[in-house]
């Protein structure tokens, strides 16, 4: 059925398209204008609607970055007010920062540094989310210990906060209290944040880092602080890019795994202890499909859904269930269920294909989610809660105070 309206042709009815295969929804009821029809048959789908996506967060709380309203420490999830849109998430060490689903930008936790965003000569302590100006082309979050980085929709990188190794990518500048653009490139879609350095992913395919290099973590072939965003070797097929402490670990297009920076305790999988300033291929495999890290470990998935770990076994973060030092990858279990991987510090998150969230490691201030006593340990995954529907999450890397956890889920 079609009739007219002031702006043009409309119909009332979705058009008959291939149904959905992923459980997000088919048809979506409501009145369409026909391009919109034409562009959707044609592309032989039918615009999903959104799921609910709700945030939560768990474990330190002192400084407000559970986003609660209160100052108090959560030894399992609570959900972030009572929004359902929120998209990206970063948590580093007492500040935590999201974005929504309509691109706007939020924050909340301790404002020093100036990594509110706001401009606030004397920024205080928000316990919950508060939106950064009225702009609602943000994409991309990441924060380090002092300093906050984004991506726009139109492919522009944004810093703000502390400059003190070159974190704001705009050379030897003073901190900055508000986001001000690097350089004038177009071309970014992704920025990833660790321990003083971050990384940035170009539509390209390559990568690039500044900030703190002393061990090796920006992979630029050295240890100096660089203070402009800089490619990391010319390879441009990298697929992601992920930060733990003093480590960078990357995928490529062709499923090679590869690690850099601090080498102690095994951490870069290298079998050995040795320092990388450069990626290094882990092993000769060709099927790794997610990779992370904390301090001195890393945790990773293969595209059969088996997990693999290495690293420092301290805390039993690892999740191997004994007290060995790895310093290759080694399977977690025998399970092919496992989807993603997240990690703090100390402390690993996995969560299977059915939705489920799991956690082990360390447990202070209640990071593992799951109501233990604190500061228990888990050596192996442990369920939190019985939700089914976690979709992905971001844990503060500091070894200082401030760790919480953020998690979405979807559906």
């Amino acid at each position: 059925m079609s009739e007219r309206y002031p702006g043009g042709l409309i119909r009332k009815t979705p058009p008959t398209v291939t149904g959905p295969t992923d459980g997000e929804g088919g048809s979506a009821p409501g009145i369409w204008t026909l391009e919109e029809v034409a562009y959707y048959e044609k592309e032989g789908g039918w615009p999903k609607p959104l799921l609910p996506r709700e945030l939560y967060a768990w474990a330190e709380g002192s400084s407000g970055q559970i986003g609660n309203d209160n100052n108090l420490d959560q030894s399992s999830p609570v959900q972030v007010g009572a929004l359902t849109t929120w998209e990206e998430v970063s948590a580093q060490s007492t500040f935590s920062a999201a974005i929504k689903s309509d691109g706007t930008y939020w924050y909340w936790g301790r404002g020093t540094f100036g990594r509110t965003g706001a401009d606030i000569e004397t920024p205080a302590d928000v316990s919950s989310p508060v939106q950064l100006g009225s702009l609602t082309n943000w994409s991309k979050v990441a924060g380090i210990s002092k300093t906050m980085g984004a991506v726009k929709t139109d492919g522009t990188l944004w810093t703000w906060g502390d400059n003190g190794n070159g974190e704001l990518g705009r050379g030897a500048v003073a901190n900055c209290s508000s986001p001000i653009q690097v350089g004038s490139d177009t071309d970014w879609s992704d920025i990833v944040g660790g321990n003083q350095c971050f990384f940035g992913v170009k539509t390209t395919g390559a990568i690039y880092a500044w900030g703190r290099g002393i061990f090796g973590q920006t992979g630029l072939g050295g240890t100096a602080d660089v203070n402009t965003p800089t490619q990391i070797g010319t390879d441009t097929d990298w697929e992601s890019v992920t930060f733990g402490w003093r480590v960078g670990s990357a995928i490529k297009t062709n499923g090679t795994l590869w690690t850099w920076g601090q080498g102690s305790k095994g951490g870069l999988g290298h079998n050995n202890t040795s320092q990388a300033n450069e990626p290094t291929q882990v092993g000769a495999l060709t099927n790794w499909s997610k990779v992370t890290g904390g301090d001195e470990f890393r945790i990773a998935v293969k595209t059969d859904g088996t997990l693999w770990a290495w690293g420092s076994y301290l805390e039993g973060r690892l999740g191997t269930n004994d007290n060995v030092y790895r310093s290759s990858p080694v399977q977690v279990g025998a399970l092919t269920t496992w989807a993603n991987v997240f990690a703090a510090t100390n402390t690993s998150f996995a969560i299977k294909t059915d939705g489920t969230l799991w956690a082990w490691g360390d447990n202070e201030d209640g990071l593992l989610g799951v109501d233990l006593p604190v500061p228990t340990y888990r050596s192996s995954p442990v369920q939190v809660g019985s939700e089914t529907t976690w979709w992905k999450g971001n844990a503060g890397i500091d070894t200082g105070n401030g760790n919480h956890i953020l998690f979405i889920t979807k559906g």
